[in-house]
């Protein structure tokens, strides 16, 4: 059976959705990055980059929420656009559109706006713009779409699903859907799909750290740890 190594995060969220999704069977193994289970010496051995999701599936071991998806995908023949080269191109793009801005910006945005100490205003400000410059983008792509790549569900919906759902927290602004109603309009109907009400009960399954005490900022900001006395 497939296993499954994973967080609440957006980037484990967008591989619980697929899963679900293509009905796989698999076996949810929590990772707590709060309590440092990332640099545990076996799952690092799966993941030298010591970040969540990975999947061991058989003898392949893959890494990368962007990775993972579109190999589940390929090997599956699941959410998946026609095979032309120009959707193979669309598919290709925008999913790593999401890899390489949305995820990125967001988590910085997430970081500076919730977690770093002072100063921060340049970090947050420059992060801040980058996630609605992002999220602008996909706001005007999506006009006249249903789906990312033309009008079939896709695994790029399911990243930028599992990203969306965190908008808010990301930028700060609660009232922050009125400047992108496509967005929401594609947020909404994957949260629509039972799929989706299936992967966010994955929080169900297992308990989390929720405290965000010392030994979270420690295991999940590494480069503020105390250097060890010589």
């Amino acid at each position: 059976m497939l296993k499954f190594y994973y967080s609440l995060a957006p980037n484990p969220m967008k591989v619980a959705l697929f899963l679900e999704e293509a009905s796989l069977a698999y076996e949810a193994i929590p990772i707590d990055t709060r309590k440092g289970e990332q640099f545990a010496a076996e799952f690092a051995a799966l993941n030298p980059n010591n970040k969540v999701p990975c999947i061991v599936d058989g003898d392949a071991v893959v890494f990368d929420s962007s990775a993972i998806l579109l190999y589940l995908a390929e090997k599956t023949g699941k959410f998946l656009p026609d095979a032309s080269p120009a959707s193979r191109g669309q598919l290709l793009s925008w999913l790593m559109f999401t890899a390489s801005g949305i995820g990125p910006f967001s988590g910085q945005s997430v970081h500076f706006r919730h977690f770093a100490p002072e100063p921060k205003d340049y970090a947050l400000t420059r992060y801040t713009f980058e996630a609605h410059r992002h999220y602008a983008v996909l706001e005007a792509h999506l006009e006249g779409r249903s789906f990312m790549v033309g009008e079939t569900y896709t695994i790029v919906d399911m990243a930028v699903w599992a990203w969306a759902r965190a908008l808010p927290f990301v930028v700060g602004d609660d009232a922050v859907w009125a400047e992108y109603p496509n967005v929401k309009r594609l947020l909404d109907a994957v949260s629509a799909r039972p799929a989706a009400a299936r992967a966010i009960a994955l929080k169900d399954r297992h308990s989390f750290k929720t405290e965000f005490d010392e030994e979270a900022r420690r295991n999940m900001f590494r480069h503020t740890a105390t250097p060890a006395a010589e």
